[in-house]
């Protein structure tokens, strides 16, 4: 099979994280009705924000956490179903070609080559496959697969400045942590970091291991997330204009807004004490590059507190804010003169300057 064809094969089957903290790469497990990650990626939530290129976002429930493998699972929706996952049964050897499939820096679908160069790298106790295929933050959770798109392992973790040097928990890893869940019959569970044993949730259940008298802290124990300070502000702000805050959430100080057929980008930038709001409306187009233009300008002087301009071909309108100058009121106004006006001009600039639409 051709790679390209393998790597297509997974465009249904990876999707996106995003937590109030981060956002990062799942695979999906559709024969489990699960969703595999790190359990670094999604430690101290209880639910987490998904999306894949053909759907609307969607919220899954944390139901497993394996600390000791970085694994953790999330409930299904039945809307995100794909084909099944083909495990790998082979034994992984150095020097066997791989693909990191996953959404780094919270990009779109990527994936990157390399091979195994070490399969049995210990680290903490634990067995993963290093390899070389490049990764980068985002791409935590994400499958590792051969050629054939057997799945080899899920990627866990990065070293620093390591030239391309990462690490994936194996299969066999994986597949141990689902038996161990399944055990369960449904029930949310953790695995006790020191003794390794799976908790279910039960009413009796205590904030310690049963086995070795450890602290633990069980999934419905995980408080639910508050924003504090800016984050409440811009919330606030959202729920005022009608979206859904959960589903906004792409990171630390950033979210997500859909009007329309607009897409608005809200990203608060602590060191500047600023807020910045970016739609991106659509590509340049082929031709009529002048009139485009010289229609950008003049609209700049006609909408008031925001800027029409371009970056990598991309035409965006922006709006800047001051943290110190920033009241919960004013700011509704000043986000839905964003957004309307972003629904709008993507609009205008496709149909009468022939711009292209953004995928």
């Amino acid at each position: 099979m051709e790679i390209k064809k393998v790597i297509e094969g997974y465009r249904q089957k990876v999707i996106q994280i995003a937590t109030p903290y981060s956002t990062a790469t799942g695979l999906i497990l559709p024969e489990y009705n699960l969703i595999v990650t790190n359990e670094h990626v999604v430690r101290d939530n209880k639910e987490v924000i998904i999306s894949r290129h053909d759907l609307s976002k969607a919220s899954a429930k944390v139901v497993f956490l394996d600390a000791q493998y970085d694994i953790a699972f999330l409930s299904l929706p039945i809307e995100f179903k794909c084909a099944p996952i083909d495990f790998s049964k082979e034994t992984v050897v150095e020097g066997l070609r791989v693909i990191a499939i996953g959404h780094p820096y919270g990009f779109k679908y990527s994936s990157t080559m390399g091979i195994i160069s070490n399969a049995a790298h210990l680290q903490d106790g634990v067995e993963y496959f290093q390899h070389d295929a490049a990764m980068n933050p985002g791409n935590s959770g994400g499958p590792l697969i051969d050629i054939y798109g057997k799945l080899v392992g899920i990627n866990t973790f990065v070293v620093k400045d390591g030239n391309s040097t990462g690490f994936a928990l194996p299969v066999r890893l994986l597949k141990q942590s689902l038996d161990q869940f399944i055990n369960g019959e449904g029930k949310k569970g953790i695995k006790c970091f020191s003794c390794s044993k799976v908790i279910f949730e039960d009413p009796e259940n205590t904030n310690y291991c049963p086995k070795c008298g450890s602290k633990i802290e069980m999934i419905s124990s995980i408080p639910t997330y508050e924003p504090q300070g800016i984050s409440r502000s811009v919330e606030w702000m959202l729920t005022e204009l009608g979206h859904d805050v959960k589903l906004a959430r792409r990171g630390n100080y950033q979210w997500e807004i859909i009007q329309g057929s607009a897409k608005i980008y809200l990203s608060y930038f602590q060191d500047k004490g600023l807020l910045l709001g970016e739609a991106f409306l659509c590509g340049l187009p082929d031709e009529n590059i002048i009139d485009l233009y010289q229609y950008l300008l003049e609209q700049n002087h006609i909408i008031k507190g925001l800027t029409l301009s371009v970056k990598n071909q991309n035409i965006i309108l922006s709006l800047l804010l001051f943290d110190k100058y920033l009241h919960e009121e004013t700011g509704v106004k000043l986000f839905k003169h964003l957004f309307k006006n972003a629904d709008y001009y993507d609009n205008i600039l496709v149909e009468k300057f022939g711009a292209k639409w953004l995928k």
